[in-house]
């Protein structure tokens, strides 16, 4: 499995360490192409925040040596960032028709398809991309039409699986291509591997995702005459037919709910992926003419987002849909690490309405997309690696996935565990990390306002857990004497009405370090503010012990 040429590398952006944000660049000869580009839900400390990017300051960089980006399928983790990253770099993509579908969705909105080129690629294909020949291996995973990814460079074989499972009955009959797989394994070896470990410390095999339309019948018999309403992600075109076949079995019509599940429903259903027929289907705003027993209702918010259909539904904000106390919601999904409080929050909302949840913790409505340990194992054994690198997943998955690929045969110095912002460099040598090799921070985004800097976080959590105490005084600069005030306004440190003592020595704190100021001669307006700040926090932190934000406020009067 030995290389004999220039070398190549990849580097990790994001997706190693957490769940989400992933992206990687493969190096050649000088030029670089892309592995996903995807972006994170924020966690419950990132006040304020939509969405968390990968840092593209190396892309920036390096923006006229990109020329491509592969995406290995349509969540939004893996091609949520594509809208972002075209708006400061312009390189084709390619995926397979629905992974491109999915991903042109959020890059029209954005305005951004003339930045980028959609290069659809099939089962089995092999395509020259710059300096990279490349192959693209069908892999089974929650969203159709994945790829598990396939470098042919002058040091060998690198694959990178992609998400995947190992599911025989898939609802469509697309199987992960372990025979391929085992080809390229067989006759050039594997140098590389980088693997999905999202699952890889759960034992056993995953459900296949034809068992979870099963469960889903027995659930519609078993609420017969009652208004279902489903959720699971949008891009689940698996599931939504399942929803939908069972729903028809009982003589149900199927209306979707959010602009993302009509988009990608109607997307999967001109391409022949979902097939539901066109009696089926109504439109939301007739459900009201239907009877409870005749409605299926296929909405997004399977994780509890704060503005999804499902979300508005439990707050009773929804403009179509109430929840009525003989409503059955079925939550077909698992929540996304980091997810769970936003999710438990919609459930109480629907229960305290009314509604009876079903969820994947009482019932298997779910499966999940990635691939267990029995499932790691065996494809290890096909592809018996020279190198292995975990991929996809927080430290605790990348570092149980090393063991089982010790375990299973790769000699323990030829498995790597890195993290973002690492390096790896195969050469004629053999793999060596540069770590920390490029800037793998997080880039938050905030409404249309684009990015936020750490530092504005770190603000929103002052204000969020200590408050803000703004003081105003008017000053003489000549002599620094007081003209105004000190006036002490405050929002979360303590109450006005309740607190007039303390507001009234606070005042008088700022009041004698002003006095001293001036007595010192230092009466410029930016010294005096940095006195303000001083002195009224100290004040604030002596007798209260807390923290809040201190905003001065010194006008020349």
């Amino acid at each position: 499995m030995s290389g004999s040429g220039g070398e190549v590398s990849v580097t990790f952006l994001g997706g190693l360490g957490e769940i989400g944000r992933n992206c990687a660049a493969v190096e050649q000869d000088g030029q670089i192409v892309l592995l996903d580009c995807g972006l994170m839900f924020p966690d419950q400390d990132m006040l304020g925040v939509d969405l968390v990017l990968p840092d593209f300051t190396w892309l920036r960089d390096n923006a006229e040596r990109v020329v491509g980006c592969i995406a290995t399928h349509g969540h939004e983790d893996h091609v949520g960032g594509l809208s972002y990253l075209l708006r400061e770099l312009s390189f084709p993509i390619y995926g397979s028709a629905l992974t491109l579908g999915l991903a042109r969705g959020r890059i029209e909105e954005a305005g951004l398809v003339d930045r980028t080129e959609f290069i659809t690629v099939t089962d089995g294909e092999r395509r020259t991309i710059g300096p990279f020949d490349v192959e693209f291996v069908p892999v089974t995973h929650s969203v159709p039409h994945g790829f598990a990814t396939v470098f042919h460079t002058a040091q060998g074989v690198i694959m990178h699986t992609g998400d995947f499972k190992l599911d025989l009955t898939p609802v469509d009959g697309r199987l992960t291509d372990l025979g391929l797989v085992g080809a390229i394994a067989k006759d050039e070896g594997i140098r590389l591997l980088m693997s999905d470990s999202t699952n890889a410390d759960e034992p056993g095999h995953s459900r296949s995702e034809s068992s979870v339309g099963d469960v889903l019948y027995d659930l519609f018999h078993a609420y017969e005459g009652q208004r279902i309403i489903t959720t699971c992600f949008a891009s689940h075109i698996h599931r939504v037919q399942q929803i939908a076949d069972a729903a028809a079995s009982f003589g149900r019509k199927v209306a979707t709910m959010g602009r993302s599940m009509a988009r990608n429903v109607r997307l999967a259903r001109e391409m022949g992926l979902l097939r539901i027929p066109d009696h089926v289907l109504v439109d939301i705003a007739t459900i009201g003419d239907l009877a409870p027993g005749e409605v299926c209702v296929i909405s997004t918010g399977s994780q509890g987002e704060p503005l999804s259909a499902l979300a508005l539904m439990a707050a009773g904000e929804h403009r179509w849909l109430k929840i009525e106390p003989d409503d059955v919601v079925i939550m077909s999904s698992h929540p996304i690490p980091g997810n769970e409080s936003n999710v438990s929050r919609v459930i109480n909302g629907l229960v305290r309405m009314g509604a009876e949840v079903v969820h994947s913790g009482i019932s298997d409505v779910h499966a999940s997309g990635h691939a267990k340990v029995e499932e790691l194992k065996t494809f290890l054994s096909i592809a018996r690696p020279d190198w292995f690198v975990p991929v996809h997943g927080e430290y605790r998955h990348l570092a149980a996935h090393a063991r089982i690929a010790r375990r299973m045969g790769v000699a323990d110095d030829h498995v790597l565990i890195c993290e973002d912002g690492d390096r790896v460099v195969l050469g004629d040598k053999g793999l060596h990390v540069d770590q920390r090799a490029v800037p793998s921070g997080y880039l938050y985004v905030d409404g249309i306002a684009g990015e936020v800097s750490t530092g504005v976080l770190r603000d929103r959590q002052v204000l969020a857990e200590e408050g803000v105490v703004v003081v105003f005084v008017g000053v003489d600069v000549a002599t620094g004497a007081l003209l105004i005030g000190p006036e002490v306004i405050t929002r979360g440190w303590v109450h006005a009405d309740a607190s007039e003592e303390l507001l009234e020595g606070c005042r008088q704190a700022v009041a004698e370090a002003v006095g001293a100021a001036a007595e010192a001669g230092a009466t410029d307006i930016e010294n005096l503010q940095r006195v303000v700040r001083r002195g009224a926090g100290r004040f604030v932190n002596t007798m209260t012990k807390r923290r809040p934000m201190i905003v001065p406020v010194v006008m020349e009067a």
